[in-house]
């Protein structure tokens, strides 16, 4: 118990530093990447912004900030201009639908939310009791990917007679088969549906089953574009088995450095007893020696007694 409690209490500090070193590195890569190019694009918009009230004297400042505010806000209720006309789309029962999910995955887009007040608070209560639902459901269904492996590998033992190797084996292909179906292949349909490159699919596909869900990327909100009915349906699958593989990838990750820090604390106990058990032999041995010093100062001491003892008679004689 006191080792446990002691491993805890060093254990907290630790990981605290190396959670807070981790996120400064990840800031320092992020803003050498990404600045210079949000710079670029505030310059290049203040440039186009100058260029149309030159160019069109009868424009005014303040209306066509008004103007871009109001777009800005229809675009993030779902409303783009198509030449005369508006494309609505986002929450007809496909895209309410999709929401839905992105709600209780707590995935978050951000690229579209409630705007009425009856819907947030039918949002909030949708979402208080559909999170614990999803998680029992990834559960149930990550048990039974694990119960699938642990299945073919006993049965790969059975017949192929191998031991370990059935195991290894069948723990590589249900990594390779996850990454093929849920973060290689997707980008493809991404790619052919969206018109987004491969690098951008893949961007998708970890950043929503991860549920980081950024929102820069999201499928079926380009009106510009004609999407399959069955295509959401797919996509909605895909997110739920999706995200249960990808929470076994990342247990085992989590299981990996709980594993990694016992090694270490066991290392630091070891290594304290081990000094523990130096200082007490040299302890000992110091002890040896001052009881062998002390030793051999009594018999210093004794000898010139005896030897006077002994001489005594002599001189006598």
């Amino acid at each position: 118990m006191v080792a446990a409690r002691q491993r805890r209490r060093w254990g907290v500090p630790v990981l605290l530093a190396a959670y807070v070193g981790y996120l400064g590195l990840g800031a320092a890569v992020l803003q050498a990447l990404e600045r210079p190019a949000e710079v670029q694009a505030a310059q290049h918009l203040l440039r186009e912004h100058w260029e149309l009230l030159t160019n069109h004297t009868c424009l005014q400042g303040p209306a066509l900030q008004r103007l871009i505010e109001g777009i800005i806000q229809a675009y993030k209720s779902g409303i783009t201009l198509q030449g005369n006309t508006t494309s609505l789309g986002r929450w007809d029962y496909s895209g309410s639908f999709f929401f839905s999910i992105s709600a209780i995955t707590t995935i978050g887009y951000g690229n579209l939310s409630p705007s009425t007040a009856v819907g947030r608070i039918f949002c909030i209560v949708f979402a208080l009791f559909g999170i614990p639902l999803n998680l029992v459901l990834l559960n149930e269904i990550g048990q039974l990917m694990l119960l699938g492996v642990q299945h073919c590998a006993h049965r790969l033992e059975e017949v192929f007679h191998w031991q370990n190797k059935a195991s290894f084996l069948m723990k590589t292909c249900a990594l390779v088969t996850g990454l093929l179906l849920f973060l290689l292949l997707p980008p493809l349909l991404f790619s052919d549906k969206e018109g987004w490159s491969y690098e951008e699919g893949f961007y998708y596909s970890f950043i929503t089953l991860s549920t980081i869900g950024f929102g820069d990327y999201v499928i079926g909100m380009n009106p510009d574009r004609t999407y399959p009915s069955w295509y959401k349906n797919v996509i909605s699958l895909w997110i739920l088995f999706g995200m249960a593989w990808l929470a076994l990838i990342i247990k085992f990750c989590i299981n990996i450095l709980e594993s990694s820090s016992d090694f270490c604390q066991c290392h630091k106990q070891n290594t304290e007893m081990a000094e523990d058990f130096m200082d007490g032999n040299k302890n000992s041995m110091t002890g040896l020696q001052n009881a062998e010093i002390s030793s051999n100062k009594d018999t210093k001491m004794k000898e010139p007694v005896e030897s006077h003892s002994y001489t005594a008679p002599t001189e006598a004689l």
